[in-house]
């Protein structure tokens, strides 16, 4: 019996990070860049066009791409933060005019959690003793954020940049070594399509070859379409 207790006593588990963390951003924008430059360059030679036109194209959509996905990156994060700290401000106004109030409300939380009154009263009461430890318990409860712990702007936009480059790149590195032709294009882009969708599987129950096929399938049907849409245009125009 005491050796249940104990094994038991001694259990322990651990949850992976359900947001994602870097890991989602991260792969989200290496894959965007992936598959919008491997697409834009399939377009391209679909319309037989040569190899500088091509290298062209997709080192314009690598620099185009990145920087409008950090600028977007950028104010979005901001005007969140922003935000953010607008509603925090208000919080903290209330703290000090309002201080009875306030401490009730964050009594009325514990409750609706399922504490009893007076034990919620009084966790309530003494979480209040200090300012700005009240402050952080109830923004987290209200807002779902807490002062000083903001995502930056400027770190978000920087990490998109740098992921969406990272993806756009690939497609472009065999006509930059002097590649004519798309299909060494098209394998390292397949490559890193399923590498990506098999990353994701971390943060997912799916399994890493599920993940990877599937990335690889969207990523292979869009440009598919632009490679036939590059053609016919190409073939028209001739």
């Amino acid at each position: 019996m005491t050796e249940g207790t104990g094994a038991s006593a001694e259990h322990h588990h651990q949850h992976r990070d359900v947001t994602g963390g870097w890991l989602r951003p991260a792969v989200f924008g290496a894959m965007d860049g992936l598959v919008s430059n491997f697409a834009l360059i399939a377009g391209i030679a679909g319309g037989q066009a040569s190899q500088k036109v091509v290298l062209l194209a997709g080192l314009a959509g690598l620099a185009a791409g990145a920087f409008s996905m950090a600028a977007g990156e950028y104010i979005s994060v901001a005007s969140q933060s922003e935000l953010a700290e607008a509603e925090i401000e208000v919080e903290r106004l209330e703290l000090a005019r309002h201080p009875r109030a306030e401490e009730r409300e964050l009594a009325e939380v514990y409750e609706a959690r399922g504490v009893d009154p007076e034990t919620a009263a009084e966790v309530a009461r003494q979480l209040s003793r200090n300012p700005e430890g009240a402050l952080e318990i109830h923004a987290r409860e209200e807002l779902g954020v807490a002062p000083g712990e903001l995502p930056s702007p400027l770190l978000a936009a920087g990490s998109s940049f740098l992921s969406f480059a990272i993806g756009a790149v690939l497609p472009v590195l065999p006509y930059l070594l002097g590649a004519t032709s798309l299909w060494p294009a098209a394998v390292i882009a397949g490559a890193g399509l399923f590498a990506a969708g098999a990353l994701v599987s971390r943060v997912t129950t799916r399994a890493w070859w599920f993940g990877g096929l599937r990335q690889f399938a969207f990523g292979a049907a869009a440009a598919a379409i632009t490679y036939g849409v590059g053609a016919l245009i190409g073939t028209n125009g001739a």
